[in-house]
């Protein structure tokens, strides 16, 4: 191995260099993340305060909405940080904590997500059975092992990752720290992570399949409905989901599943742009602006203030 000194720090790359450019991307970034945040509190603090939305499904939405906006926030600000800044160091510890924290809300992201399709499924193929079968208890217990499953995958990666020795280059090519850039910069040897990093990829696809097992059998029960509007209904609310869901797991794949000897790209950090954001910013628009109940409960409760004051 030829002389080199070990890392002690990491700088983070941002999309360009360009100071008009910068400051686009940390607008566009700020943009995202606002919106990101207060579309998922309007659905907390909906789903909280309006008792009829006290439901198995919402109860998932509220938990979903949660880790979305701490999601972005582990990323989007020091990403407009080192946008706007002349500095782009983030220390070992800081890398690590952001790293455990990434894996950890998107793993836990991916669980929710096939724990709310086995809802639909079960509330639209199996709607006897439902009340038994997704009572209180039961969704207390699937988000539990959902975080606790995520916190112990999430500190096994950093554990992992953290115990490479890291004397290559220290730039990350990347806006957040992540695992396959950090791969690159090890001398270490990586095959225990490389297997790691498989069997995430067969959990995130397992998770997927499920998840399209789900809707396959929602989607053949939906077209026995009687009603076109009933089946329009279903169909704009759950195909906008589908969709996220598959942006989600592709972009997931593209950044983690490639030889982590390739070459360093944009196209990786447009990737990890389309996991780490376009999910929690989508799914309040298609949960709340696109869903009855919800606008009808912020009616309800906007009155509610009204009255009030």
């Amino acid at each position: 191995m030829p002389n080199s000194t070990t890392v002690t720090e990491f700088l983070l790359t941002r999309f360009s260099d360009v100071w008009e450019l910068r400051v686009l991307h940390t607008m566009l970034f700020l943009l995202v993340y606002l919106a990101t945040v207060m579309g998922n509190l309007l659905i907390v603090t909906v789903t909280t305060l309006d008792h009829s939305l006290h439901t198995p499904m919402y109860f998932f939405l509220r938990n979903l909405s949660l880790l979305d906006m701490c999601y972005v926030s582990v990323t989007i600000p020091k990403a407009c940080a080192i946008f706007l800044l002349d500095s782009r160091v983030i220390s070992i510890a800081g890398c690590a904590v952001q790293i455990f924290f990434v894996i950890f809300l998107a793993f836990a992201e991916l669980l929710f997500l096939t724990s709310m399709a086995h809802d639909r499924y079960v509330a639209i193929c199996q709607p006897l059975q439902y009340p038994m079968i997704m009572n209180h208890q039961v969704c207390v217990q699937i988000t539990l092992a959902s975080v606790l499953s995520s916190v112990v995958y999430s500190g096994f990666h950093t554990g992992i990752t953290f115990r490479l020795s890291f004397c290559q280059s220290n730039v990350v090519h990347q806006f957040f720290c992540d695992i396959p850039p950090l791969l690159n910069l090890t001398c270490s040897d990586t095959l225990m992570n490389e297997i790691a990093i498989f069997i995430s990829g067969v959990m995130a696809s397992t998770g997927f399949a499920f998840i399209t097992r789900s809707y396959i059998h929602i989607f053949s029960t939906v077209l026995k409905f009687p009603t076109r509007g009933e089946r329009g209904k279903f169909f704009s609310t759950c195909v906008p989901h589908i969709l996220v869901v598959t942006v989600y797991v592709g972009s997931f794949a593209a950044a983690y599943l490639k030889p982590t000897s390739h070459s360093p790209t944009i196209l990786d950090m447009i990737a990890s742009v389309l996991y780490s954001t376009v999910p929690p910013f989508l799914n309040p628009i298609i949960y709340s602006l696109r869903n009855k109940q919800i606008k009808e409960a912020v009616r309800r409760i906007s009155r509610r203030l009204c009255l009030e004051k």
